[in-house]
Formats: C-alpha cells, structure tokens, sequence
C-alpha cells in the first residue's frame, strides 16, 4: 500500500521535474546523492529526484531554491511550481551561497539567512540562523551540524565540522571541529581520539 502510495505522489509531483534545471544542475545532483544517502528511500536510482520532490517537503524548499538561481526563466516557472507544489511552508531559505549537500530534517519553523552555507550541513527543525544588523550575517563551515532549536546570530563564522546543539544560542565563533552547547553558547572541545 505505501509503495503504491509513493508512485501516486511521485506521479502527481511529476511536473516539476519538467522544468529545466540549466546551472542547478551540479548542486541538485550534490543534494539528490546526500538526501539519499541519509534517507535510503526504497526506490531506484533513476527514481530518487522525483521520491524525494514527492515526499519531502523541505527537499522541494530547497529545489526551488536552487531553480531560482537558475535563471531567469527557471526562477518564474520555479515559482509558479510552487503555488501549486509548495515546500515546507514554514522554511525559510535566504542565503547568499549554499553549498551542496544540505540537509534539512523537519525544515518545520525554520529560518537560514546566512551569508553561506558550506557543503553538507545539516540543520534541525526551529532553527534560526540570521543576522543582528543587515549586514552582520553568520558563515557556516562545511558540513556543520545545526540542531534543533539553535540560534545562530551575528557576524560570526561557524568552522568546518563544528556542531551547534540543541537550543544553543551562538553570538560568537565556533572553531572547527568544535561544539557550541547552552545559553548563550560554551565551547567544547573536539574530542580526542581513543587509543587503546
């Protein structure tokens, strides 16, 4: 019943894979590959865009972002998919430059208004990451972890690998490799490897 289920949502979402993709096309591959890898959706290679446009509203969210970047004539069709195949309604992606790969886990209430976003972060559900002043916007590293209800404020750079735990609120630099945890943020320390 579910598979039967998933090919009539994929059929009905069908129609945004007819617009054309042009200069998205590398970073839509990225992200295709990283949502798959974490979600292993029982469906063939071939078929994973489509599953994914189909089944995860934050995956659409951040298609659409990267159509309408597109070009011109991508981002008004781009638009006009999603009054009728909206994404998560509560996401909101303003960034400058998000690199490929991101993945986004229950986008619900959740607003990126970075000045960029490295390759393959991860970001929870009620996160906030925006700027104190117009022009006072956080940068996030490659693959950082952003948990669920953490607060990212400020001209401030979170580094590779780093990891912002739940309901942190981060005013300051993360190092690489490091955790922010609590309010406002305390640092930790990566964690040193087990030898024995």
């Amino acid at each position: 019943m579910k598979r039967i289920q998933l090919w009539l949502q994929m059929l009905w979402y069908s129609p945004i894979r007819l617009i054309p993709v042009g200069a998205a096309a590398p970073m839509l591959r990225a992200d295709v590959k990283r949502w798959g890898e974490i979600l292993q959706p029982a469906v063939s290679p071939a078929q994973l865009t489509l599953a994914l446009l189909a089944s995860h509203p934050e995956f659409r969210t951040l298609y659409y972002y990267r159509l309408r970047r597109a070009g011109s004539l991508t981002a008004v069709l781009a638009g006009a998919a999603a009054i009728f195949w909206p994404g998560e309604r509560t996401l909101h992606l303003a960034c400058s430059e998000i690199g490929p790969g991101l993945f986004i886990q229950h986008g619900f209430a959740t607003i990126v208004a970075a000045r960029r976003l490295g390759a393959n972060c991860w970001i929870n559900q009620q996160v906030t990451i925006g700027f104190t002043q117009q022009d006072q916007r956080p940068v996030l590293g490659d693959n950082v972890f952003v948990y669920a209800g953490a607060k990212v404020f400020g001209d401030v750079t979170i580094g590779d690998g780093a990891t912002v735990g739940a309901n942190a609120v981060v005013l300051t630099d993360v190092p690489p490799g490091y955790t922010a945890v609590g309010v406002p943020a305390r640092l930790l320390p990566p964690k040193e490897p087990d030898h024995s």
